[in-house]
């Protein structure tokens, strides 16, 4: 067995499975509303700037395009075989870099820079090189800078590979999902393990420094054993880091996953025993499980900030460089202030028009107040450390921990009970057990979940 093996208890995770928030935000973005635009956005930003003239920042960049549709997709997302469109976009992506450059001191640094989609290596190289160019030409970055961006081995070519590390790309994310002929065909995603073992070749040989693998379980037709399979040979392919995510059938709200029958995917027994298989079958061979379906190599920058306490959560998912401000620019994307929650507008006509209008193209946001604060950090010191100490709560926030949250403590004694969670000497403790639950554990830090029954916003299993 190796060191870092997890045994997975399938009874606890089916008492604990239900509906809730993968906290990417607190509050989560159904709360956003419209009452938030430009004018806020900018007072933050300026306001905020005052504070923090030196620190650094993260950028976002969307890129929706798509070649074709993948049935389980849950992005904002758009399929085109129309390059002229993706040059388009990349102008107006050009203009709101340009209008909200001036707004940020000039001494404030990327640390972080991610491209998500969509398939941002759906760009053709001489647009990723533009794009690439324009941000570097009007951003400063640090040394080291984490720079990463999500890419298709279908399609791609070296040339889209030596593009990206032009432009100072040093980290790549792929998505497989499962390499079973027949699940891909169900999903209309048919990726060969060749390109597969090809694109990862082209990474490393391109010096990047890190490579991570999407699977997805929970997807029709898959079986243990055959998931099996998948897992070994990714394995050999030895990805730095892996999410293994479940599949949301949610067709009522993504309308394309109707295109998946509801009788070809596996049952709910079926889908925990994928995700036990997958938790054992990893960290058996040597990854450690970060929490909330990631998975990294004992020496990986996430493993290490996981152990320091620097490990943070936003809308890219982990992260290791906690606290920065992030910009996030395309249709769609969610820019993250320490007050203030921004989102552009999700259809490309709004999009461009409000940047022709010359304003940055906020669609709807959300403010924060004190109460939401202080739960953040609490959510996401669990969700991303396992480990929250009360005293240092109390102090920032000039509150009695135990009484402002006498509810959520009262409401963690079943996961006390289970060994979930470890309350003594003032501290917080999620088990390894736990950490399997890390959702439902922060739920009852939540003050906006309403009662399962009510129509509140619909959430995935969280597990």
């Amino acid at each position: 067995m190796g060191r870092n093996k997890l045994i997975v208890n399938i009874d606890l995770l089916k008492k604990y499975s239900r509906s809730g928030p993968r906290y990417t935000s607190y509050p989560t973005a159904p709360y956003f509303h419209e009452g938030i635009g430009p004018q806020q956005y900018v007072d933050h930003i300026k306001d905020n700037d005052r504070l923090k003239s030196d620190q650094d920042i993260s950028l976002y960049f969307h890129l929706p395009f798509c070649d074709t549709l993948c049935y389980f997709c849950g992005c904002n997302m758009l399929v085109t075989h129309h390059r002229e469109r993706i040059e388009e976009y990349v102008e107006y992506l050009i203009k709101e870099i340009e209008l909200i450059r001036p707004l940020i001191s000039q001494g404030r640094k990327v640390a972080q820079l991610h491209w998500g989609g969509g398939t941002p290596s759906y760009l053709p190289p001489d647009q990723i090189r533009r794009l690439g160019n324009a941000v570097r030409n009007r951003f400063d970055f640090t040394d080291g800078a984490e720079v990463g961006v999500e890419i298709d081995p279908r399609g791609l070519t070296r040339d889209h590979m030596a593009a990206l590390s032009e432009v100072g790309f040093n980290r790549c994310s792929m998505g497989i999902q499962d390499f079973d002929p027949k699940v891909q065909e169900s999903v209309n995603r048919v990726q060969p393990e060749d390109i597969t073992k090809q694109t990862i070749d082209w990474a490393r040989e391109l010096g990047f420094q890190s490579v991570n693998v999407d699977l997805m379980y929970g997807l029709p037709f898959q079986s243990v054993e055959k998931f099996s399979v998948t897992l070994d040979k990714i394995i050999r392919f030895d990805p730095d880091r892996l999410a293994v995510f479940n599949y949301a059938h949610l067709p009522k709200m993504i309308k394309h996953q109707k295109l998946i029958r509801d009788e070809t995917l596996p049952s709910p027994e079926v889908k925990l025993q994928l995700l036990k298989l997958s938790i054992e079958r990893l960290t058996d061979n040597g990854y450690v499980y970060i929490g909330m379906d990631h998975f990294a190599k004992p020496d990986d920058e996430l493993t290490v900030a996981m152990r320091e306490g620097t490990l943070y959560r936003n809308f890219q998912g982990y992260s290791t460089n906690a606290g920065l401000d992030l910009f996030a620019l395309g249709m769609s994307s969610i820019s993250l202030l320490p007050k203030l929650y921004v989102q552009n507008y999700k259809k490309l006509k709004e999009y461009y028009q409000k940047l022709d209008e010359g304003q940055l193209p906020i669609m709807r946001g959300y403010e924060l107040s004190g109460d939401d604060r202080l739960r953040r950090e609490v959510i996401m010191e669990l969700m991303c450390n396992f480990r929250l100490v009360k005293a240092r709560i109390e102090k920032k926030y000039n509150i009695d921990f135990d009484s402002y949250f006498e509810n959520a403590l009262e409401s963690l004694k079943p996961f006390r009970n289970d060994d979930l969670v470890i309350l003594e000497n003032g501290t917080i403790l999620v088990t390894d057990q736990g950490r399997l639950l890390i959702r439902n554990i922060a739920m009852n830090f939540d003050a906006y979940l309403e009662d399962e029954a009510s129509e509140g916003p619909q959430y995935s299993k969280t597990v």
